[in-house]
């Protein structure tokens, strides 16, 4: 038993000893190998001169994840310069141009999506358009009976069959009156076309009698020739009544109703409208229809005067069918800047055959004295400024109805950009009042800085 310890003793001494040794040899291996301690050697301790990357873990030295985080290219790498966004790269015009374009794209496809469902119940628009200007028209006479104490639906009747009968007589006295003087007239013009044949035989223009016959005999040939046409055309014209016709009893019918309960359509039509747009179309609705309103009346009461007017003098100038000549007139009127000139020359050359180029030339400062004094009195005065349009946009107006649907888009062209620009302007002053109520009033501001100013002809619109 004593001899144990002795050799515990010699043991713990030999392996302190190695320890030692190894401990000397590490130390060595330390000072000759420049690189640090051998590897899969941790270091005792990391270096406080070394910084911390922030592309790099401290604890696992993997990288981090992420767009900000990517590590920094090697010293020896050439410099490369950072390319900028491609949104940044585009010109701004260009990019104002790109924005504005494809929602001018999608707003033209819009359009012509419209046009398309338009041209296609072209009948059913028109019929009821026809029905919006005789009810802006009748609507007056309505609401002067019921403040007389007739009930809506006898002051609804009344006004309607009036109307209707007042139209009905008009277009039965045109047609009386032209078959009533077609025979006069046919005899007229055969008389007016022998002194025109004179009267060019006799002119400076040296015209022969030859030349005449040849002119003569070349539209006879020519009508002889498109004969399958003009009977094939007659048999459009038959159609284009039934159409006519069914047009005039669907427009009446609406018209009924809207004299009857238009306030009602036009609560429904509201409801159609999304609930943040609505207070505006509300607001713009009663503006619109008093635009209507007053372009109609307007334009009834100036081809009156118009039709008046020019019947007296070409019923002084003994031009035959003069009653006939003034009805349309009056109804050309309607069609603005094109139906005038369309009804005057008709006036004059009706005159031209029948009279002879005197009385042609006196119709013609008849009609032209009296078109001046409704463009620049009688319009000015009687339709005023809330309907007033640019001349250019009436012409494009008209133009553009006439293309899309002929005489019946010619006719309500003009009202409806009447009606769109004051819909426009009230919709914009609308928009900036709102603006201004949504933006905290200023410290010091008084009530009357920060009110919207009021558009242009709005008090007097207000006023009526």
């Amino acid at each position: 038993m004593s001899r144990v310890p002795g050799w515990l003793s010699r043991l713990g001494e030999s392996l302190s000893r190695m320890g030692e040794r190894l401990d000397e040899r590490r130390a060595e291996a330390e000072r000759d190998d420049p690189l640090g301690p051998p590897y899969g050697t941790p270091p005792a301790a990391p270096s406080p001169a070394v910084p911390a990357r922030p592309d790099v873990d401290p604890d696992t030295a993997a990288p981090l994840s992420g767009p900000e985080t990517v590590p920094a290219p090697p010293s020896y790498a050439p410099a490369v310069a950072a390319r900028p966004d491609p949104a940044a790269a585009i010109p701004w015009g260009m990019r104002v141009a790109a924005e504005a374009g494809w929602r001018l794209l999608v707003l033209a496809g819009t359009v012509w999506v419209l046009m398309k469902v338009i041209s296609s119940v072209q009948l059913v628009v028109l019929a009821f358009v026809a029905a919006l200007l005789v009810t802006a028209l009748l609507q007056p006479t309505v609401a002067i009976l019921r403040r007389k104490g007739l009930p809506r639906g006898l002051a609804t009747a009344v006004t309607a069959v009036s109307g209707f009968v007042v139209m009905g007589l008009v277009g039965w006295f045109v047609v009386w009156q032209v078959m009533d003087n077609v025979d006069n007239l046919s005899d007229r013009v055969k008389d007016g076309i022998e002194e025109l044949k004179h009267w060019l035989l006799d002119s400076p223009f040296h015209v022969t009698e030859q030349q005449i016959n040849d002119i003569a005999k070349n539209l006879s040939e020519a009508i002889g020739a498109n004969a399958e046409q003009i009977t094939s055309a007659g048999l459009q014209g038959v159609t284009v009544i039934v159409e006519a016709m069914t047009g005039i009893l669907l427009a009446m019918f609406c018209t009924l109703f809207l004299l009857y309960d238009g306030k009602k359509v036009w609560e429904w039509t509201l409801k159609l409208v999304p609930a943040q747009a609505r207070p505006g179309v509300a607001g713009a609705g009663p503006r619109a229809w008093r635009t209507l309103t007053a372009y109609v009346r307007g334009t009834v009461l100036v081809a009156l005067i118009d039709a008046v007017f020019i019947g007296l003098g070409l019923w002084f100038l003994d031009v035959p069918m003069a009653v006939p000549l003034a009805v349309f007139i009056f109804l050309f009127a309607f069609i603005p800047l094109v139906g005038a000139v369309i009804s005057g020359a008709l006036a004059c050359l009706v005159a031209l055959v029948t009279n002879g180029v005197f009385t042609a030339l006196m119709v013609l400062v008849v009609v032209l004295a009296v078109q001046q004094i409704e463009g620049h009195v009688l319009q000015p005065f009687i339709l005023g400024r809330a309907v007033r349009v640019h001349p250019l946009a009436v012409v494009l107006a008209v133009a553009a109805g006439g293309l899309t649907a002929g005489i019946g888009g010619a006719v309500v062209a003009v009202p409806l950009v009447a009606v769109l620009n004051t819909v426009v302007g009230y919709l914009r002053a609308y928009s900036t009042e709102q603006a201004l109520l949504s933006t905290p009033e200023p410290r010091g501001a008084t009530a009357f800085a920060v009110a919207p100013v009021p558009a242009p002809g709005a008090v007097k619109e207000e006023g009526k």
